[in-house]
């Protein structure tokens, strides 16, 4: 048996507010043929197949057509779980015709652990998932009034331990055969390394666990919302696939992948990653704007005809004007989508930072925050519960 791990698809992501909808079609028939090329038996995604609750139809018509499609490939089972930017409603509404294609969907919590837990059987081999989505603290833990920001990190973390171990008891239950077991999970695993476009997930400290804090019992743990391919407390069985497509800048200096597991004599025996093509060429130049002019002739497309993308930080002064640079990239076929002074931010404030901006949409509420903190003369850095606080508030904001 063979699986194929992978996470944080992202449907309907906007780069600088450029559709990538080209990229992300691209990747999903990719991904069809690879899974027909390798006979893949089983899909899993971890979680974060859209990028917001309220996909387009765009991004749903992506998302069902390929699961159509794969109803004719040796793909004959699909594990879908929840993300942080999943809403739930959407991703479950349509589980019980998706479960007549063997297409199973856990959008968020459950009340009973056995809807989250599944076995598979394919090939004369057997493996049983544990389907967790990513656990909201509503969803698993019950608030006490008055209780304070540690007591409520705590009780949250052991709420989503508690959560593992249930999924791992539920698992062993079944498994009747000593087959593998495999845990599926879309959260931040302490010594996961993170990306730019991560800033949107928010990467704190509350209810953040460890390699060492997941049951024993899962002989592979398939994890999401990091967009980094990553091995997790060095212990090879927990991993995280990363995102398909390039979400930020700050990701172009890695591959991307998905992970496959192959399943033999009630083991799994083998895990090994494979490249996803770069659909689209991506160029981050920094420099003064005559150093960045004469770099313009190397960029060039790729096999797929993409227009190549690029990002601009400038080693200039304050005043510096950019019409040269951008009357001279009109020459080229190439898109600029971010023109920024390297390390600018870090001695402006709110208001002069916002006079000099195109949009607001270029500035995260993150970077508001730490902004006028910096105005304040108040240490975030020695007051992380502060910078926790306002992230979980704003997580929330983002939900409603």
């Amino acid at each position: 048996m063979k699986i194929l791990h992978t996470a944080d698809w992202h449907l309907g992501h906007r780069l600088h507010d450029q559709s990538q909808i080209e990229e992300q079609m691209l990747f999903l028939s990719w991904i069809e043929t690879y899974i027909i090329d390798q006979n893949i038996d089983v899909l899993l995604i971890s979680g974060d197949v859209f990028d917001t609750g309220s996909p387009s139809n765009q991004s749903l018509e992506m998302y069902y057509s390929f699961l159509v499609k794969l109803k004719a490939t040796s793909c004959k089972s699909i594990i879908i779980t929840g993300g942080n930017h999943d809403s739930p409603g959407t991703l479950n509404a349509p589980k019980h015709i998706l479960d007549v294609l063997s297409i199973k969907v856990v959008g968020k919590a459950t009340e009973n652990i056995e809807d989250e837990v599944f076995k598979i059987e394919l090939n004369n081999e057997e493996v049983i998932v544990a389907a967790v989505p990513y656990l909201r603290d509503g969803d698993i833990r019950r608030a006490v009034a008055g209780e304070s920001f540690d007591e409520l990190t705590d009780k949250y973390k052991m709420a989503l331990i508690n959560h593992y171990e249930a999924a791992a008891n539920q698992c062993k239950l079944i498994n009747t055969t000593q087959a593998p077991v495999i845990g599926m999970g879309h959260l931040f695993a302490i010594g996961g390394s993170v990306s730019d476009s991560e800033q949107n997930i928010y990467v704190g400290t509350l209810g953040h666990i460890g390699a060492d804090d997941f049951p024993t019992y899962f002989d592979y743990i398939a994890l999401g919302h990091l967009h980094r391919p990553q091995i997790i407390g060095e212990n090879d069985k927990i991993r995280y696939s990363g995102s398909p497509n390039i979400l930020s800048f700050s990701e172009i200096n890695y591959d991307k992948k998905v992970l496959v597991l192959t399943i033999e004599n009630n083991e799994i025996i083998d895990v090994q990653d494979a490249v996803i093509p770069c659909f689209r060429n991506f160029y981050k130049l920094t420099g003064t704007i005559d150093e960045c002019i004469t770099k313009f002739p190397t960029i060039s497309s790729n096999s797929y005809g993409l227009m190549p993308w690029i990002e601009i930080a400038l080693k200039e002064a304050s005043t510096v004007n950019t019409d040269d640079l951008k009357i001279e990239a009109e020459k080229y076929d190439f898109d600029i989508l971010k023109i920024a002074l390297k390390n600018q931010r870090r001695y402006k404030g709110i208001e002069e930072l916002l006079a000099e901006t195109k949009s607001i949409k270029e500035l995260l509420p993150t970077e508001v925050f730490k902004l006028k903190c910096e105005e304040m003369n108040y240490d975030l850095e020695k007051n992380p519960k502060i910078w926790d606080a306002f992230n979980e508030v704003l997580q929330s904001v983002k939900k409603q």
